[in-house]
């Protein structure tokens, strides 16, 4: 049997075969076989046509065959890894939604398949280990909230491929992308202080995530005058409640703020129930922005004006440096890609 036929012939109530396939298109066998086998030197025409004929004729690969052929398991491992890193979290934040949503759009064309896997302990970081190496994903696409966690080195020290969603804080011979965090905080700064805004506060995610330290920096860093140092942030764990908490604390230390940045939407839409409980009207009064753009922000009202983080994008890129390196066709050095943040204004300011 071929090693990616299922079928048996092409009649009546058979699976169709590559010669079926073959026939379609108008090339050989062995030219199926190697689009179907993801072969990279087929010329684009060609694959095309194949590909076409692979629609036409319901042609379905024989997943377990083809893995004799590749040593490929056709799966990769979308690893959430840090503290608290659990399914409820991930079905709540609209962020881990947008990573998902964008691996299983990148995926999907080159019929591989996630797995999705979470790492909060010392055992959950072995059971990872053993699955990539025992072949049950060709890699592994990691998504941590842990500034210190140790998973990123674990896969390098092994030699598993790997691509981290954000940079590591500690220098790792993996493949990384993220955003230039710092002049999204910029972003938001300028538009709070053309909008007239003065007296302005910030709400940060945790301390320790380099992305909210970015983001908080920027924010200062674009006020005039050395303002930044001045302006006071309170730290939440980037969920609404988080931010309805540092809201409440910003308007007892400072009654009179005019303008508020919030280091992801979910706090900025936590900040914003805060403020209409106590009468201040958004934007009129007090201007609020968020950052990523999610769900949230179209969510909140009023909506929400936040620096676009294009998550789904960043995690299409994951998808196409891993699926590289797997084919060994990436660089030899790790590769970083870094995307660039956008203002969208709606209606908070």
């Amino acid at each position: 049997m071929d090693a990616t036929s299922a079928g048996v012939g092409a009649g009546a109530g058979t699976a169709p075969t590559l010669e079926d396939v073959a026939r379609a298109a108008g090339v050989s066998r062995a030219t199926v076989s190697r689009v179907v086998n993801g072969v990279r030197n087929v010329d684009p025409v060609i694959q095309h046509a194949v590909q076409q004929a692979v629609a036409a004729t319901g042609y379905v690969p024989n997943r377990a065959a083809r893995s004799l052929v590749t040593r490929r398991s056709g799966a990769v491992a979308l690893v959430v890894s840090g503290a608290g890193a659990d399914a409820d979290r991930v079905f709540q934040d609209p962020f881990f939604g947008r990573v998902v949503s964008g691996v299983v759009r990148a995926l999907r064309p080159r019929g591989v398949h996630p797995v999705l896997m979470f790492a909060d302990g010392e055992q959950d970081r072995a059971q990872v280990l053993a699955y990539l190496a025992q072949g049950g994903a060709d890699g592994a696409l990691l998504v941590t909230t842990d500034g210190h966690d140790p998973l990123p080195g674990m896969l390098a020290a092994a030699a598993l491929p790997a691509v981290l969603f954000a940079r590591p804080t500690t220098p790792v011979p993996l493949d990384w992308v993220d955003l230039r965090h710092r002049e999204g905080g910029g972003l938001a700064a300028r538009h709070l202080l053309a909008g007239g805004r003065r007296r302005l506060v910030a709400i940060g995610g945790p301390a320790d995530v380099p992305a909210s330290r970015e983001r908080v920096a920027g924010f200062r860093e674009a006020l005039p005058g050395g303002g930044g140092a001045a302006v006071r942030v309170a730290e939440a764990d980037f969920t609404l409640d988080g931010g309805e908490q540092a809201m409440r604390v910003l308007l007892a230390e400072q009654p009179d703020l005019d303008g508020v940045f919030a280091a992801n939407d979910l706090m900025a839409q936590g900040a914003c129930l805060v403020l209409r409980e106590h009468g201040r009207r958004i934007p009129e009064d007090v201007a609020v922005v968020g950052f990523d753009d999610s769900a949230a922000a179209v969510a909140a009202r009023p909506r929400l004006t936040t620096v676009r983080q294009p998550v789904e994008d960043m995690a299409a890129e994951m998808v196409r440096l891993l699926l590289d390196r797997v084919a060994g066709v990436a660089a030899t050095e790790p590769v970083a890609v870094l995307f660039e943040p956008e203002l969208v204004i709606r209606d908070s300011g």
